[in-house]
């Protein structure tokens, strides 16, 4: 998993933002690095955050997010009966089944960001009450906005991983490296 973006390594525009976004992808992936499911399911902080439950919610919400830009209906759906399931495993789910299945949502939507003709086109937001009536984002926002996303919870993540065992993300950058030979 990527910690730094090479400025060569991309490209162009297209591939510099997914590279940026997998770098983000990469560290809240390091957050479970060698922990069991039980750990990974702990709430050391003052928040109700663990590592899984955090994977999951950015999984679901990437999934969601490329399904809006192609005007797909949702494949999960939270309302506000269920959202607090996006944050935690269920049934049969482990960090293991959850990171292969956000393997799985970065891989399509790596797919569509290179299928598009222009990242300039746009795509109508869902609505909300936080967004403008019939407002529009382009596909460059899309891609941004993912990165935000990550790149936000993968603090969070850093916080959580370090009330656990102390481990700090350059710690993990580390050991993903050694373990890498």
């Amino acid at each position: 998993m990527p910690t730094h973006v090479p400025a060569e390594a991309h490209g162009d525009e297209r591939g510099a933002l997914l590279a940026f976004l997998e770098a983000q992808r990469g560290g809240l992936r390091r957050s479970v690095l060698g922990l069991t499911d039980e750990q990974a399911a702990q709430k050391p902080s003052a928040s109700e955050l663990s590592l899984s439950g955090l994977i999951k919610h950015v999984a679901e919400v990437e999934q969601g997010w490329v399904e809006t830009a192609q005007q797909k209906p949702h494949s999960i759906e939270r309302g506000m009966d269920n959202w607090h399931l996006g944050f935690q495993l269920e049934g049969a789910e482990t960090v293991a089944s959850i990171l292969a299945f956000w393997d799985e949502v970065a891989r399509r939507t790596e797919e569509f960001i290179r299928s598009l003709p222009d990242l300039n086109a746009t795509f109508p937001l869902p609505e909300a009450p936080w967004f403008p009536p019939k407002a529009e984002q382009s596909m460059r926002w899309l891609v941004l906005h993912l990165i935000e996303e990550v790149a936000r919870h993968a603090g969070h993540a850093d916080v959580i991983r370090e009330s656990l065992d102390g481990k700090t993300a350059f710690t993990l950058v580390d050991e993903e490296q050694a373990a890498q030979g």
